[in-house]
């Protein structure tokens, strides 16, 4: 038997349920029987589903899909558990058991939270379960809000470490171009860990019914690789995606290679997994003192501060050519550096803070 191996698969609105919002059983009958083979061969099976939404528009009959935030979260409360009830119904045909996980961002944001979702997936997939993981949209907070479950794949992967994300969707994988209008796109089968794979662009829109799209794939791509994952955009409807995902397949679709300059837990956590309070904006000096050297963010090259952010709150650092380069945990108030900023140390004021973002709490992003 090959080594075990702890595996996330994403399976989105769009390839899970029909222009109504009814539940295609013959895709989470599919993607339950891989999971299965999986679970045979001794991995460890993680699934992360859409559709509650869209299922709660057809379970309650709409005739449209509402867009205020109110019904939406109603509709996800309707819908999630007659999700669940078709994976309970079709795992436990397969003899495995499914365990409903509900996350907000709260549970990657909050350190404490972070741990004990760890810890919880950790100990379901010890009990032989299958954690069937979404979004809790519904109660999920209109401005603290994934939004789509693509990135919270990829934070998955990183909590239980997993070794493959595979994010299935309704395109082959990623292309060269928009293959709907340039007849000459080819699929990108493989992409490696020094690639610049979010600089490439793609659309952001999802199905009318989903809210994913290729460019959150490239970004839980991108997540995964810094985690040491190897990640898989492929499509579900292709038979066997998931065993052939894991197995790397060649064309199964576009494989991300994980990068092996991993980012520490804490560093990938605050780079991906934190809340955005505001923008530090550094000049050119601070910023190569930042890349190259690794140092820590001192008052004297901050140019800018925006948003209210509090000390402890995660903020973007953005050079002068208005990219954002790093991310780091701010170690003063928003108010407090607009008073110092561009002093040096010795020109502080007496127990002032002489650092704005300490390099232990700060990472450099990748690519």
């Amino acid at each position: 038997m090959a080594s075990t191996k702890t595996i996330v698969v994403k399976i989105g609105t769009s390839s899970l349920t029909d222009e109504r919002g009814v539940i295609f059983d013959s895709a989470v009958t599919d993607t339950c029987a891989q999971v299965a083979l999986l679970r045979a061969d001794g991995h460890r099976v993680l699934v992360v589903t859409s559709g509650a939404v869209s299922v709660g528009v057809a379970a309650l009959g709409l005739a449209v899909r509402p867009t205020d935030m109110p019904t939406l979260q109603a509709l996800s409360a309707v819908g999630q558990s007659r999700l669940m009830r078709v994976y309970d119904d079709v795992l436990a045909s397969l003899g495995l058991i499914g365990a409903q996980v509900l996350l907000t961002p709260y549970d990657f944001f909050m350190r404490q939270q972070y741990l004990h979702a760890r810890q919880t997936l950790s100990r379901l997939l010890d009990l032989g379960c299958v954690p069937v993981i979404n979004e809790n949209d519904a109660i999920a907070d209109d401005e603290i809000r994934f939004g789509d479950n693509d990135r919270i794949a990829a934070l998955v992967s990183h909590l239980v470490n997993a070794d493959v994300l595979v994010l299935l969707t309704d395109t082959p994988g990623l292309f060269t171009a928009d293959p709907r209008v340039d007849p000459s796109a080819r699929l990108i089968e493989e992409v490696t860990a020094d690639d610049p794979m979010l600089s490439v662009r793609a659309s952001a829109s999802g199905s009318a019914r989903g809210s994913g799209g290729m460019a959150s794939k490239l970004a839980a791509a991108r997540i995964a690789s810094w985690s040491g994952v190897q990640a898989v955009i492929a499509p579900a409807a292709r038979p066997g995606v998931v065993v052939d995902a894991v197995a790397g397949v060649p064309g199964v679709g576009t494989i991300f290679r994980p990068h092996d300059r991993r980012l520490p837990a804490r560093k990938l956590w605050i780079a991906f997994a934190s809340s955005i309070e505001g923008t530090i904006v550094v000049d050119d000096g601070a910023r190569r003192a930042l890349v190259e050297r690794g140092t820590s963010l001192l008052p004297a090259g901050v140019r800018a501060a925006r948003g209210e952010f509090d000390e402890g709150d995660t903020v973007d650092i953005e050079g002068l050519n208005g990219l954002v380069f790093a991310r780091g945990l701010a170690a003063i108030g928003a108010q407090d550096l607009r008073d110092v900023m561009g002093r040096r140390s010795a020109d502080l004021p007496n127990g002032s803070t002489t650092e704005a973002v300490h390099r232990d709490d700060l990472v450099v992003l990748p690519g």
